[in-house]
């Protein structure tokens, strides 16, 4: 695990060297300024875990440093002042403007370790409650105990121990998240952040900004996901949905190990680790030019295939005890039990919405529902009525289609023009989605809801 971070800004060298001697000592990463306009640039290269702030400074002092950090992105860590000649009514500003605490001149180097200390668990506990806030809803367990789930744990395990990039691919509600919050959980970096960064095609523009941060014309600093994660992972969901810039920028930052931030050009350490996450198979959007090939080279050297729901199906009465327990617990749902039969008829289910579908279903009956028990009968009821699954070969319309309800006719059109582009296409998801004008999310999602495999169509 790497070390804390902490930055001394004090304008005397012999208490600088000092407390950087001793802290480092004690296991730390230190650096130093002389004055505030060196915090600032140290500060906007690397954010620290904790800083050393000294409040009598020539041409501008600590407490106009302070101030101004917080207003120009806030406080990242916890600040400690540090003076000899401090009134009350400094201390009170100090705290007001965020400060964590105060320490006088001369140092007493017990008392300041015990700050330090303190501080940086408290920093660390402010962390762990917004991912916990973050991830209320998202389980970090792959439950299950099928062979297919024991392999998946054994190799999310392995990995995590010398965690590197990852990418994992998956159907949509298989749980990629799920997996990724696991592999954190089960590596050397579980005591640090771990940040969610949904992509989407929706936010080219400031996507690059998002991950990478930018630097304002005043001189100004708009911090970015990999300034604020620091050591922790980040991970990236949907990373087909990437732009060319930030493809580009990602991938000279992985390479050279540090990033420029937007119109900056100071090199910034990389510290975070990656996990990236995909539905679709990122080759397609390779051939058609629509992901960086070398991006992906780098990207899939370590790769995780969840498996649908439906090829573990004998984990599913083991999955809904597991979210029957968490709503009771987690949202105070009352508790309900699948009854034998149910649990039966569910193991057939085609769960084309894989484990969200069944996440989302053991919710709904247990706020509906009433009785201790679960019949087969109301599972079937909240299930609703069955999507066909089609397996007539391309264009094998039959007559007896005509005969169908709107909607189920509707589905066999769409599934046969589904197999004719992907025919045409070669089973590419990337080109047949420019063909038909639909987003790739969607384009997944109507073919997993008809049962629709690309990969057959690329032979």
């Amino acid at each position: 695990m790497t070390a804390e971070y902490i930055l001394i800004v004090d304008d005397e060298p012999d208490i600088r060297s000092l407390v950087s001697e001793i802290l480092e000592d004690e296991g730390y990463q230190v650096d130093s300024a002389e004055n505030a306009a060196e915090a600032r640039l140290k500060w906007s290269k690397r954010k620290p875990d904790l800083v050393l702030l000294d409040i009598w400074m020539p041409d501008e002092d600590g407490i106009s440093l302070l101030k101004s950090l917080k207003e120009s992105g806030g406080l990242c860590c916890p600040v400690i002042m540090m003076s000899g000649h401090a009134t009350i009514e400094t201390a009170v500003e100090a705290t007001r403007l965020g400060a964590y605490d105060f320490i006088e001149k001369p140092l007493s180097m017990a008392k300041m370790l015990l700050t330090i200390e303190n501080g940086l668990r408290t920093g660390k506990l402010e962390h762990e409650n917004k991912d916990l806030r973050e991830q209320v809803s998202v389980a970090s367990n792959l439950v299950g105990n099928s062979t297919t789930m024991t392999q998946l744990r054994s190799q999310a395990e392995r990995i995590a121990e010398h965690l590197k990039t990852i990418l994992l691919l998956g159907q949509q509600g298989t749980g990629k998240e799920v997996l990724a919050r696991y592999i954190h959980k089960k590596s050397p970096f579980q005591s640090v952040s771990f940040v969610k960064v949904p992509v989407s095609t929706a936010n080219d523009a400031t996507m690059s900004e998002k991950l990478f941060g930018k630097e304002n014309a005043d001189g100004t600093i708009n911090f970015g996901v990999f300034d604020d994660a620091g050591r922790g992972i980040v991970y990236l969901s949907d990373v087909y949905a990437l732009d060319a810039e930030t493809q580009e920028r990602l991938l000279n930052s992985l390479k050279q190990g540090v990033y420029t931030r937007v119109n900056g050009t100071t090199p910034i350490d990389l510290q975070s680790k990656i996990i990236v996450a995909s539905i679709s198979d990122l080759r397609d959007d390779v051939e058609a030019g629509k992901f960086s090939q070398e991006l992906y080279y780098l990207l899939s050297a370590i790769t995780l295939e969840i498996p649908p729901l439906k090829d573990h199906s004998e984990d599913i009465p083991e999955l809904l005890s597991y979210y029957v327990d968490l709503f009771t617990e987690q949202d105070g749902l009352p508790y309900r039990r699948f009854s034998v039969a149910a649990q039966n008829h569910l193991r057939n289910h085609a769960w084309l919405g894989n484990v969200r579908e069944l996440r989302n279903l053991v919710q709904r009956l247990l706020i509906l529902g009433s009785d201790i028990e679960i019949s087969v009968e109301e599972a079937e009821e909240a299930l609703g009525a069955n999507i066909p699954v089609f397996d007539e070969g391309l264009g094998s319309f039959p007559q007896s289609t005509y005969e169908l309800p709107l909607r189920q006719a509707r589905e066999q059109f769409e599934h046969d023009y589904i197999s004719w582009h992907l025919t045409q296409t070669k089973g590419n998801v990337s080109r047949m989605a420019e063909r038909v004008k639909m987003e790739r999310t969607h384009l997944y999602r109507k073919m997993h809801s008809l049962n629709i495999d690309p990969k057959k169509f690329s032979k």
